[in-house]
This record gives structure tokens, C-alpha cells and sequence, in this order.
């Protein structure tokens, strides 16, 4: 007799577990006792018994355990890792681009941006991406199914499925959203930065590119570390009082129309703070969020 004994289990078919029997050479040792109930338990898992008193048998026999002993079980299987799948909107030039870097490095999601997967799409000559540069080369939108089945094809590949993800900017109206959901793909929260409308104007007009080194700078919060970056800076197009407000008409259009479908889940983040800041807000939620899950 053993005063406590560790018992792992061998599973030799679906259901039925077994510990050995003095006939084997098997150089495991398992309890059994005679008096008892049969157990059947999962095929693939392993299991751990504790036990004040087990008789110790060495071979293979089927294993049965007491009616008048409770034993504690404790079961373990290899657990799949909780993934995050994260949408986040904002509007421009409210630090959504920035957050979506902080995000990624600390979750290791992938990243995925509408835009950019588009442009991928068109210079990698794919079947989407061709019919997608015939509608860009007419100056026209392209349509929302060509989009929705980038980002379905996106979501789909390995990476995404094993590190979990990120959407950015994407689904932008209540169809893509419908379409979305159709594939199979809810998000597990979706992020909405909120700035006031002035500081995003002022943030737009006065934000500058340099054609260089590609680097946006702005005149105020970021501005060119010499006179030199300063001379070549230049303005985009649309970085105008009047385009950027129509910009934001469009923004807020879309998000209207997407909240519909994730109001369950969404959380308004306050953007008008620093960027550690607005973080902070959105790591509590994702850490809260993986504890819950």
C-alpha cells in the first residue's frame, strides 16, 4: 500500500482507459481498485488521480474506480490560445494609425487595413485584385463584394487564424458588416476612437509629408527637426479645411451605419489624449476581454 500515489492514464482507444496489470513489463506503475465503478473518459486527453489509499499493479488491465472514494481529477489537455479579433474605427487623423501599431506589437495580431490590402491585391496581379484595378482605373469605387472577398481571403489565411486579428478601418456600412457576418467573422469588440471635430481639422491642415523619407510631420505636435526637412515639406491635396470636413460627413456616416451591427460589443475610446493615453484605455479593454474568455 502506497500512503499517495500520482496516476497518469493510458488511453489505448476512444472512451476506455486502462493502467497495468502484473502481467505486463511495462515500467509504468497504476492503481486499481475492485470495488468500483467503470469510468470512461475522452479519447487524446490525459488525466492525474490523487488518492490517500491505491494498491499499486504494474501491466495492462482496464481500469475501474471506488464507489466509496471521491477522487480529486485533474484533466489536461492541450488548450487552444484564446485569440483576439479586434475592429477599430476613427476618423482621420485620429491616431488610428498609431494605435493599430501599438496593438499589434503587443497582441500580435495581424494587422489588416482595407486600403492597403487593396493596393496589394492590384500590384500582385491576383484574380480580385484585376477586377478591382479595372473599376480604380475608371476612377469609380469598387464594388463592396470584390472588398469583402479580399478581406474574407485575408482573414482566412494561417496567420490570421493562429495569432488572431486585427481589422482596421474595415467593414465601413451596414452591407460589408452583413457580409462579414454571412463568412462567419464576428469581432470580439470593436473600437471606436472619438476626437472632437476641431482637433481632427486641426490636426489635418496642419500635417505635413516629407517627400523624402515619407514621414509625416505636423507643424504643431510634431514638427520638422530642422530648417532643411522644413523647406521640402509638402501638404496633401485633400488636407484642406473643406475636404477634410466632407471627409469626416463620410466618416461619421459609416460608423453610424456599422454601429447598428456591433453596438453589443462596441467601446468609445477617448482619442483627444496622448497616445500612451488613448492605449491605455484600449489594453484595458483587450485584457479584460482575454480574461473573460
Amino acid at each position: 500500500m502506497a500512503a499517495s500515489a500520482h496516476v497518469d492514464f493510458a488511453i489505448t482507444q476512444p472512451g476506455v482507459f486502462f493502467s497495468p496489470s502484473s502481467s505486463s513489463s511495462s515500467k509504468f506503475h497504476k492503481p486499481f481498485s475492485s470495488s468500483s465503478t467503470f469510468a470512461l473518459i475522452p479519447n487524446n486527453c490525459t488525466f492525474s488521480l490523487h488518492s490517500n489509499r491505491t494498491l499499486l499493479h504494474s501491466g495492462y488491465r482496464k481500469l475501474s474506480l471506488p464507489k466509496t472514494r471521491n477522487f480529486p481529477v485533474v484533466g489536461s489537455a492541450k488548450a487552444e490560445p484564446e485569440l483576439l479579433k479586434v475592429m477599430i474605427s476613427g476618423a482621420p487623423a485620429s491616431g488610428k494609425g498609431t494605435q493599430c501599431e501599438l496593438i499589434t506589437k503587443k497582441y500580435d495580431l495581424v494587422h489588416i487595413a482595407a486600403g492597403d490590402l487593396l493596393r496589394a491585391e492590384v500590384a500582385a496581379g491576383s484574380e480580385n485584385g484585376k477586377r478591382a484595378k479595372e473599376y480604380m482605373e475608371k476612377g469609380q469605387l469598387v464594388p463592396d463584394e470584390i472588398v469583402v472577398e479580399m478581406v474574407k481571403d485575408r482573414l482566412l489565411q494561417p496567420d490570421s487564424l493562429e495569432n488572431g486579428w486585427l481589422l482596421d478601418g474595415y467593414p465601413r456600412s451596414s452591407s460589408q458588416a452583413a457580409a462579414l457576418q454571412e463568412f462567419g467573422f464576428q469581432p470580439d469588440i470593436f473600437i471606436l476612437l472619438e476626437v472632437p471635430e476641431e482637433v481632427l481639422v486641426e490636426r489635418v491642415v496642419r500635417r505635413r509629408l516629407d517627400p523624402v523619407t515619407g514621414k509625416i510631420y505636423h507643424l504643431k505636435y510634431s514638427p520638422p527637426e530642422t530648417e532643411e526637412i522644413a523647406a521640402r515639406l509638402t501638404q496633401r491635396f485633400d488636407d484642406t479645411e473643406e475636404k477634410v470636413k466632407l471627409r469626416l460627413q463620410t466618416h461619421h456616416k459609416n460608423v453610424e451605419a456599422v454601429l447598428s451591427t456591433y453596438e453589443a460589443i462596441t467601446i468609445k475610446v477617448n482619442g483627444n489624449v496622448s497616445k500612451e493615453d488613448v492605449f491605455a484605455q484600449i489594453d484595458t479593454a483587450l485584457t479584460k476581454l482575454l480574461e473573460q474568455k
